[in-house]
């Protein structure tokens, strides 16, 4: 009798621990990144009254007899589903879709979490809000001079930092790549043609390049059809064309496909000759200094004087035209029959800038974007798996810790080795579903009411047998 007393109080008390598991389930509804907890229950050890008998010639085996002692919590796991994401628009703010977890890190301790709302505190550092704890990634080497180099994601995980307001030092430019097409139709000018004529036959393309200090200088390339000459275009490069003749640096120019051989001034110009093939691809080029090219990519050194502000001496800058490649209709000069759009597409150069905002893409690698149109990799978020992600351990504050049945924490890049990607501009809401929990809240108020009730037909049966002496 009195073993079905104390089986009803361990019925009471371990739906009384699963009532408490769903009131946090409900009241964490709308915590970000909160995962629910699940309580398992099972059996205490049973009491044998009699025990197995194997079979006989004569008769059937016995089953053995047990009264069961009750019942207990077997297990109170976190389950880990993915929950809803809801979007913010916040950059800082990101989601994990997938396996995975954010590193955060208080002094030598590291824990790990999945609620993303993370912002920048006064030092520009990637923090929780809530408690100040650092998001762990990688950072680019630092070659010096403001100037940043690769990320390499199998160092140490470290503090990210995002240094608004910093700058992205001047760069030179040392690429101008062309494309596009140069009309078929334009007529052929006869040798000794008027000035005036040859303009008409001209196609000008202007671009802004960039020296060391950040000044800014006009690369004009004038196309004209080659007197004489079907499918064959002259083509003079000049820098700072209307540039005055009485200023400080000439704007000398030297053209060639060896800068070590190119010659001398050329009237502060430089020439070459395109010749295209009746299909309208690059056959070959021509420099002024006799160089031939008739194969590959084609990219024409060219070097320019500009003055050196802190001494007043006069320096030289290189760099290349790339026009494209012989025989190749893609990002190359062409000739066809259609209205002439050669331009320059793209240049390397750029002034100083300052750090005005950042991205994060979906392998997590921060881009700071600089106010002179530059795009720098300022950091790549890390995340971390555990072979047994159930075995971690709650830290509060939405936040994880290792234990020794999680495993190792093994940290690396998004999106590689079943990690998930990162979506900025949205939060992972709590993955408790609230119908799950009423539901699950009825059966334990159930099962929590059938154990008071087994409690008080026992005490009614003992009532019974101490009437029994009356």
């Amino acid at each position: 009798m009195m073993r079905s007393l104390y089986s009803g109080v361990s019925g009471l008390q371990n739906h009384q621990i699963y009532m408490d598991v769903i009131g946090n389930n409900i009241s964490n509804v709308n915590t970000v990144g909160f995962k629910k907890g699940r309580v398992i229950f099972q059996d205490i050890i049973s009491q044998s009254i009699g025990g197995a008998a194997r079979p006989t010639e004569e008769v059937g085996g016995i089953n053995p007899k047990q009264v069961g002692l009750g019942m207990m919590v077997a297990t109170i796991d976190t389950i880990h589903t993915q929950g809803s994401l809801q979007h913010t628009g916040v950059t800082s703010d990101i989601a994990i879709q997938g396996n995975g977890f954010y590193v955060l890190r208080r002094g030598e301790r590291e824990l790990y979490t999945r609620a993303g709302a993370f912002g920048l505190d006064a030092n520009g550092y990637l923090v929780n809000p809530a408690n100040g704890l650092r998001l762990q990634g990688w950072l680019p080497e630092d070659l010096g001079g403001g100037l940043l180099g690769a990320i390499r994601t199998a160092a140490d995980v470290t503090d990210l930092i995002i240094p608004i307001g910093s700058k992205d030092p001047a760069r030179q430019t040392t690429l101008v790549e062309l494309a596009s097409n140069l009309d078929k139709r334009t007529p052929v000018i006869p040798p000794g043609a008027a000035p005036a004529l040859i303009s008409e036959g001209t196609w000008i393309l202007d671009k802004n390049i960039y020296d060391p200090f950040g000044n800014t200088h006009i690369l004009r390339m004038n196309f004209t059809r080659t007197p004489g000459i079907n499918n064959s275009w002259d083509v003079i490069v000049q820098i700072d064309p209307d540039r005055p003749a009485d200023a400080d640096v000439p704007p000398n120019v030297t053209l060639g496909f060896d800068p070590a051989t190119a010659a001398g001034n050329i009237d502060g110009e430089g020439e070459f000759t395109i010749t295209f093939d009746n299909l309208g691809a690059i056959a070959n080029v021509l420099d002024a200094q006799g160089n031939l090219v008739e194969e590959g990519r084609i990219q024409i050194p060219i070097t320019f004087d500009i003055e050196n502000d802190a001494t007043g001496a006069t320096i030289t800058q290189a760099f290349l035209i790339d026009i494209g490649e012989v025989g190749s209709y893609t990002n190359s000069t062409t000739q066809f029959a259609e209205a002439s759009t050669t331009k320059a597409f793209r240049q390397d150069g750029y002034t100083m800038g300052y750090l005005e905002n950042y991205k994060i893409d979906q392998r997590g690698i921060i881009t700071g974007v600089y106010s002179n149109g530059a795009e720098r990799d300022l950091g790549q978020i890390a995340l971390a798996t555990f072979t047994n992600p159930g075995g971690l351990e709650k830290a509060g504050e939405t936040e994880f810790e290792r234990t020794i049945n999680s495993g190792d924490a093994l940290i690396g890049p998004s999106d590689t080795a079943g990690r998930g990607k990162i979506i900025s501009g949205t939060l992972e809401m709590s993955n408790v579903d609230l119908a799950e929990q009423f539901t699950d809240m009825i059966v334990t108020q159930r099962g929590f009411q059938s154990n008071s009730k087994t409690i008080q037909t026992s005490d009614q049966m003992l009532q019974e047998l101490l009437t029994l002496k009356r």
